[in-house]
């Protein structure tokens, strides 16, 4: 008996990897070698495609698509209907599988919905993108992203509480985590909290 769960509307390839405690919901798809870690869940109508990365505890929410390039590392939330590409450039008539380009979304990243990650970019940790922005170019840790094309309008703390900053620095109002903001990019003082 496998230890995880997977809803009978499902299907699970086989060569697909899928860690301990993970939940897969209603009317998913894990093809052939996709890898997903442990106490992830995945919910309804989510694909995960060949050779794409999922963390640990990564949440994913209904009807969306992990292609093959992306990689979603642990404690990654991404909100209903969130889109990844891997092809900047496609056509119908032109196969581009050996140019898929590599999209990170590093440990603790946000996504709401709605929200189009464009391939080739990186997001930093903790980062917050905001529901229906277009993120066309690399994101920095703990930013807080909105618009279209996506750009930072503010900090997020790791626990998901904006951040009001003076003078180069403060602390989280809600967690008390310090930060201090240089040449452009925010770095906790502390290290962020492994409970969160």
């Amino acid at each position: 008996m496998p230890d995880y769960f997977v809803h009978e509307s499902s299907y699970v390839d086989e060569g697909a990897k899928i860690g301990k405690g993970t939940k897969i919901w209603h009317f998913c798809h894990i093809m052939p070698g996709a890898e997903i870690g442990e106490r992830c869940n995945l919910g309804q109508n989510v694909v995960i495609m060949p050779r794409a990365k999922v963390g640990n505890n990564v949440k994913i929410q209904n009807n969306v698509s992990i292609y093959e390039g992306v990689v979603l590392e642990d404690d990654v939330f991404c909100g209903p209907s969130c889109v990844f590409t891997n092809v900047g450039n496609p056509r119908s008539h032109v196969s581009r599988r050996e140019e898929y380009e590599l999209t990170v979304v590093h440990r603790g990243a946000s996504i709401g919905a709605n929200a189009t990650i464009v391939c080739g970019t990186d997001l930093g940790e903790f980062c917050f993108i905001g529901a229906g922005a277009v993120v066309t170019s690399d994101v920095p840790p703990f930013a807080l992203m909105v618009g279209v094309p996506a750009r930072r309008v503010g900090w997020m703390c790791s626990c998901g509480q904006r951040l009001h900053l003076a003078s180069g620095g403060g602390r989280c109002t809600r967690c008390g985590l310090e930060y201090r903001e240089e040449s452009g990019h925010l770095r906790a003082i502390d290290p962020p909290h492994a409970d969160l």
